[in-house]
């Protein structure tokens, strides 16, 4: 068996004051696609910004790729997409992509790459500040792709973004998980879990399963997945 990407032990978040993620403890495997679902407040994005080492924590430790999270030697190895698009409004999409691309040493081509992964080879001359909040999100996807890291965190990567995108970015994530890359997606939409590996499900910052699409089904007795949340959800009320 691989080692995980990413080992969380009893993690211990608190902000303003109250507690957001109580002792949790999981992990992400290596070379696939993980999902982390649960309802808006569960907790995803503070596990997400503990991941890659920009949450203060109150306790407990967090290995990403043997190292502990934030460590000097991971900012080439993992590419982190937040909820909100962190790109610059006034530059084009190529602009953006292209800083980027200097500030990771990458070839000029890398910038061409991800934009057609990302499906923006249309957009590539646009002020981002002129594009929908779909097409922002995907600017920012293609920063946190630039370098080919060995782990991609993607904060709810699919709002905004219409049905056919939204299958062929997870087609993409697929692709890139079977070239030996690690992504952890968040998501509140149940219907994105079929979609993936494996899956972390929250419920006020707590583990209520880890297991592949076919486990839930298969411990709950549904095959609707919305249903199989809530029933774990509620057994452990």
């Amino acid at each position: 068996m691989a080692e995980p990407a990413v080992r969380i032990q009893d993690l211990h978040v608190v902000r303003g004051g109250a507690t957001v993620l109580p002792q949790l403890t999981c992990e992400v495997p290596a070379g696939a696609v993980t999902g982390l679902l649960g309802p808006s407040g569960s907790g995803k994005s503070t596990l997400i910004r503990s991941i890659v080492g920009v949450q203060r924590i109150a306790g407990g430790a967090v290995e990403v790729l043997g190292h502990p999270a934030g460590d000097s030697t991971l900012r080439a190895r993992v590419g982190y997409m937040t909820q909100s698009p962190s790109v610059y409004g006034d530059l084009t999409v190529r602009e953006n992509v292209s800083f980027f691309a200097r500030v990771l040493a990458q070839p000029g081509d890398a910038v061409q790459k991800v934009l057609a992964d990302v499906a923006l080879e249309g957009h590539a001359g646009r002020v981002v500040g002129t594009l929908s909040g779909g097409e922002r999100a995907r600017v920012s996807l293609a920063t946190a792709m630039l370098g080919a890291p060995d782990l991609l965190v993607l904060d709810e990567p699919t709002v905004g973004l219409d049905p056919v995108l939204r299958r062929d970015l997870w087609e993409l994530f697929q692709r890139l998980a079977q070239q030996g890359t690690t992504l952890l997606v968040s998501s509140h939409v149940m219907d994105e879990a079929d979609r993936c590996d494996t899956l972390l499900l929250l419920r006020a910052g707590r583990l209520v399963a880890h297991a592949t699409p076919a486990e839930l089904r298969s411990r709950t007795g549904t095959d609707n997945l919305d249903a199989a949340f809530l029933r774990l959800a509620e057994a452990g009320e």
